[in-house]
């Protein structure tokens, strides 16, 4: 089966991110990226045959430098990219190790918390995923 302009591109990614040191509270880790000049979650295209998951842990590692266990799978977001429909999987991921080094794709993250990073989103359709997040760590929080 050979892909057409109405196949959607498969993507995926994770809303990475990790408890504050001082307050404990959750950060989320946003990314810059000097072609689109706009902060997103860590996301990418999949390779042909790669399993979402695998490929959206793969994504943070290559954008953030930063390895990630992941938690629930959040809402996958469909919309148009360039006139192609695209459908990005993502999960919830917090953060083990790494450190960050600027590239070509991502020149800067930044760690926020939820508020800020929701501000900061550049498309709403992010913004959305920010309260999913929170949704699903509640349970343990309250706990």
């Amino acid at each position: 089966m050979s892909d057409t302009r109405d196949t959607p591109v498969q993507a995926a990614g994770c809303v990475l991110w990790r408890r504050s040191a001082t307050a404990g509270e959750p950060e989320i880790c946003l990314v810059h990226r000097p072609k689109y000049d706009d902060w997103s979650h860590p996301k990418g295209k999949l390779k042909r045959g790669e399993d979402p998951l695998a490929g959206a842990l793969r994504e943070v590692e290559e954008e953030t430098g930063h390895a990630a266990v992941p938690g629930a799978e959040l809402p996958t977001v469909h919309y148009l990219a360039n006139g192609r429909p695209k459908q990005v999987h993502y999960w919830a991921a917090e953060v083990t190790t790494g450190c960050f080094i600027p590239s070509d794709e991502v020149d800067r993250i930044l760690w926020l918390p939820p508020a800020a990073a929701r501000l900061r989103l550049t498309q709403p359709r992010d913004r959305e995923l920010v309260d999913e997040l929170l949704a699903t760590l509640r349970p343990a929080h309250d706990a």
